[in-house]
């Protein structure tokens, strides 16, 4: 996930270099570039994702998470995928086994069927450090299109996460589009991922349909911009900036960021947000869309919003 104080931080990385060249272009006048609104944020806001399906109080990815997040009245699921051996796309954190299953090795090196044996509840502990959920029958790696087909009703963010250099990773946007297509969701996926080239080749054969969220360097592209006032140059590509919630010393700026985007119909979204105070706040300064590791907030969010 972005960063918002990552972003601050990178802004000013070059920034040096650039200052002259870019108050340079602020002499000229440009036409401000704002996005389509795709028809997957059309739906009445805001939005609240549970992050993994809510992995602060079940085993992430995994149907337990994902029964539990729906049965608590969330918009939709904030997941990640991999790349499997067979070239299936699994809703799955990290590149290797070991932190959640009982399996070991990377999940690139495992078939589908492989995969679905493992126990993905195996390392889940409660506020007691209890294991409730080892060998539960919903505690199984899920594949994408698994989770499209269980869950139709549910808006969901899907994160490319494995880098580009991998083994087969240059398939992923041209699967992940197909799945998406098979499954009639255009209207309801939002893709994203850390890697500029996935979202690249992504858009050689979305043609706009489907919603996507930035990059981190158009994010960081679009804060440098902001912060020396020259906005007005920006061009976005992408639909939706995901960032993580600083309100301290940055509040001001942070909330007229926000402003900001909105005005060039970029929809704004904070991940992770734990605390239904926080919750309210942000939603209160214009952010479209909450993704949280709690989705019993999101019930309790919405009977008080």
């Amino acid at each position: 996930m972005t960063k918002f104080n990552v972003l601050i931080k990178s802004a000013f990385i070059g920034t040096v270099g650039v200052v002259g060249s870019l108050f340079f272009l602020k002499k000229y006048n440009y036409k401000r570039t704002n996005m389509a609104v795709p028809t997957f944020f059309t739906h009445a806001s805001p939005y609240i994702f549970a992050r993994k399906g809510g992995m602060a109080v079940r085993p992430e990815h995994t149907q337990l998470a994902f029964d539990y997040a729906n049965n608590h009245k969330v918009t939709g699921f904030d997941i990640d995928i991999r790349l499997t051996q067979d070239y299936h796309l699994v809703a799955f954190h990290d590149s290797e086994l070991d932190r959640t299953t009982n399996g070991s090795g990377a999940v690139m090196t495992h078939n589908l069927a492989e995969l679905q044996h493992l126990d993905a509840g195996y390392y889940f502990t409660d506020i007691n450090k209890h294991h409730p959920y080892r060998d539960h029958h919903l505690a199984k790696i899920l594949s994408l299109s698994e989770v499209l087909t269980k869950y139709p009703n549910q808006l969901i963010i899907v994160h490319i996460l494995d880098a580009p250099d991998t083994t087969n990773a240059h398939r992923i946007p041209k699967l992940l589009f197909d799945i998406i297509v098979q499954h009639h969701a255009q209207h309801r996926v939002v893709v994203m991922s850390p890697f500029v080239e996935h979202l690249t080749a992504f858009a050689d054969y979305n043609e706009e349909e489907i919603a996507v969220g930035a990059s981190q360097k158009e994010m960081t592209e679009a804060f440098i911009k902001y912060i020396l006032g020259i906005g007005h140059t920006f061009k976005p590509k992408s639909h939706f900036f995901q960032l993580t919630p600083q309100i301290n010393h940055t509040k001001r700026l942070e909330y007229n960021y926000i402003q900001w985007l909105l005005r060039l119909n970029i929809v704004p979204s904070y991940s992770p947000v734990n605390n239904l105070d926080l919750m309210q706040e942000l939603t209160k300064h214009g952010v479209h869309s909450i993704v949280t590791d709690r989705p019993d907030l999101a019930q309790r969010f919405n009977n008080i919003k």
